[in-house]
């Protein structure tokens, strides 16, 4: 009997199946041509865009500016996210999530909710009460070993959890997604972030926020529904980093 906690999941309807089609889709966009050798351009492209679309999922707004001067703190916030997760930056915050995921969790948190928060000690700094500490241990467990399911499988779950406990005060859409991409970076699954399943998260956004809502449930049902959804969210992200990458060759 196997003790992996996750290991039951792949039993769901369909799971299997996505977490292998998400993850033979990225495996295929990191050989792009453009990718090759240029993978830090069109990741900071992936980066951007990732960071609009997660600000748009949670109401902020999808006014891009590139000086990073923007009025509204929600999209302000993901873009800092976006920015930690690209280049020097992503190296520097997956190697702390590899090894403490409390920490990375508790820096994505400060860097998307200022200017949100009333009161900034509460930058970085969980919820008390209820079971966010004892939710929060387990999944820092599962992200450093103490499962082998494939990353798409893991990525959903951390990204549902975090979403379902509201771990944070604020801008925890924002900080579920981003460990989401983290789970992608830690495990190889995307090591560079080239993909942005944001785009699809947002085109669906109905669908996301209902399947969400059942993750939080527990039922069987329900978590195949959402880690089938990530993983084709995953899928479709890597058509986005294609798209990105045709572009970048064709310039």
């Amino acid at each position: 009997m196997s003790t992996d906690p996750l290991a039951p999941l792949l039993d769901l309807p369909g799971v299997a199946a996505a977490a292998e089609s998400a993850r033979d889709a990225l495996s295929a966009v990191h050989r792009h041509p453009a990718n090759l050798r240029g993978w830090d351009k069109t990741a900071t492209e992936a980066s951007w865009r990732a960071g609009r679309s997660s600000a748009a999922i949670d109401g902020g707004s999808v006014e891009l500016r590139r000086d990073g001067d923007y009025d509204d703190p929600i999209l302000a916030g993901a873009m800092r996210v976006a920015q930690a997760l690209d280049g020097d930056s992503l190296d520097s915050l997956t190697t702390v999530f590899r090894r403490a995921p409390a920490q990375a969790f508790a820096r994505l948190h400060m860097l998307a909710a200022t200017g949100l928060v009333d009161d900034p000690d509460d930058l970085g700094r969980p919820r008390t009460g209820a079971d966010v500490a004892s939710r929060l241990d387990l999944l820092g467990q599962l992200i450093t070993g103490a499962t082998s399911a494939p990353a798409p499988v893991l990525a959903a779950i951390v990204h549902g959890e975090l979403l379902a406990m509201e771990a944070f005060p604020t801008a925890n859409g924002i900080v579920a997604r981003a460990a989401s991409r983290l789970v992608s970076t830690a495990t190889g699954l995307d090591p560079h972030n080239l993909g942005v399943p944001e785009v699809t998260w947002l085109k669906r956004v109905a669908d996301y926020r209902v399947l969400a809502q059942g993750f939080a449930t527990g039922s069987e049902r329900a978590l195949a529904e959402w880690i089938v959804f990530c993983c084709e969210a995953l899928e479709a992200g890597a058509t986005e980093a294609r798209s990105i990458a045709d572009a970048a060759r064709a310039g």
